[in-house]
């Protein structure tokens, strides 16, 4: 079981003006999202990770930079389209307190898995392609490293908070009750049995017991000893 760390991209200028950038080119990393990006990558030097996988959008392989700059390793650094932005398709570009009057708004909020963006994608088509990147690059890193192994996946807001759902069990109708910050960093690890959720949206504190080596595949009952 290697160990998936989910981070979303630092904070850029299309979400300091409120605007839905969706895939649009040249949306970049602002001062304060460097700032985070730069903060995410000093948690980060402490595990040696053997992979950072980044959505093609540039402020993904931003943010992805700033991980790599602190890595004393040699990571490879594949390009993922599966985990791309979702395709807003004639949403993209608006400003969100132009989308919250728009009736398809509240399905976004309540029903998110009834949602299909007019000129773009389903949200379940979004989460289902992320979703399956995500496996698909866990299993192949175990595959070459070994259980122990932990990579990073540096992608969009939804799309980590669609995969936290699916690792979580929940329905893609309740996703929108996970809250995933610029910069944030989340973990998952897949095992033989069932996804296990490690963190979710964490800005801060020590990440070394990742070294590690992955724990048995059974959860512990009553909760277990937990990590030094």
């Amino acid at each position: 079981m290697a160990t998936v760390i989910l981070v979303r991209h630092g904070r850029t200028t299309a979400n300091a003006s409120g605007v839905l950038a969706g895939r649009t080119p040249g949306v970049l990393l602002d001062d304060v999202g460097r700032q985070q990006a730069v903060r995410t990558g000093e948690r980060l030097a402490v595990v040696p990770v053997v992979s950072v996988v980044s959505s093609p959008l540039e402020r993904c392989r931003e943010t992805a930079g700033y991980v790599l700059d602190r890595q004393e390793g040699s990571p490879t650094t594949p390009v993922e389209e599966g985990i791309s932005e979702c395709d807003y398709g004639d949403w993209q570009g608006r400003t969100l307190k132009e989308l919250s009057a728009e009736p398809l708004w509240a399905t976004v909020q309540g029903q998110p898995s009834a949602v299909t963006f007019p000129g773009g994608e389903s949200m379940a088509g979004m989460q289902a392609r992320a979703v399956a990147a995500i496996r698909r690059h866990d299993a192949a890193v175990e595959a070459d490293h070994g259980p122990g192994a932990v990579w990073v996946a540096v992608s969009h807001g939804d799309i980590v908070k669609s995969v936290l759902a699916d690792a979580l069990g929940m329905h893609l109708d309740l996703f929108q009750r996970i809250a995933v910050g610029p910069a944030s960093v989340s973990i998952v690890r897949y095992g033989t049995s069932r996804p296990e959720v490690l963190a979710t949206n964490t800005d801060s504190g020590d990440l070394s017991w990742l070294r590690a080596a992955a724990p048995a595949a059974d959860a512990a009952v009553g909760g277990g000893a937990g990590h030094e």
